[in-house]
């Protein structure tokens, strides 16, 4: 098995069908953004605050590169990892990329109440949402082997999605 890679907007479940998905396959999981967290000891609104969208965007580069050398992993990507065009082509040769495709209004009822997402730390976060997923969206798309859409059914069936998917899939991925 290859690593399993998890894309789509902030919001839209992909730790919480990870940790499910990694659970039912029994391999590891790991969210980036949690990973990048525990390697700096301080949150990402903070690296944000710090070094700026690119600073936190470089330490995501290098994360996406650390995991997607394992083999025998599910990872959870951050919403914007795939603004980055080196984040796209790792996951693109080194594992198999799943969208969890869920609509703008779905998203900002998930994220309104998160105070720890700083590109939503805005006057009009709904309005946020809708600019990043119709600039992300396309990038997703291009970058994913498998399209989930999801947002009303719960975790359980969409992993069961993926796994049913995955049955009929093959693709030779480099570690």
């Amino acid at each position: 098995m290859s690593c399993l890679i998890l894309i789509g907007m902030m919001g839209a479940g992909k730790t919480t069908v990870g940790k499910e998905l990694a659970r039912r396959r029994k391999v590891r999981f790991a969210d980036c953004d949690h990973e990048i967290i525990a390697r700096t000891g301080v949150s990402i609104p903070t690296i944000f605050e710090i070094e700026g969208e690119a600073g936190f965007r470089k330490r995501e580069t290098q994360m996406m590169d650390e995991l997607t050398h394992e083999a025998d992993i599910v990872i959870a990507t951050g919403g914007g990892v795939v603004t980055n065009p080196v984040n796209r082509e790792l996951m693109m040769r080194r594992g198999i990329v799943i969208y969890l495709n869920v609509p703008p209004q779905i998203l900002f009822e998930r994220t309104r109440h998160d105070r720890n997402r700083p590109l939503l730390q805005v006057e009009n976060p709904r309005q946020r949402i809708e600019e990043l997923h119709q600039q992300r969206d396309p990038l997703y798309r291009e970058t994913a082997d498998i399209i989930v859409d999801g947002g009303r059914g719960n975790p359980g069936a969409m992993v069961r999605m993926i796994e049913n998917t995955l049955q009929k899939f093959r693709k030779p991925c480099e570690l």
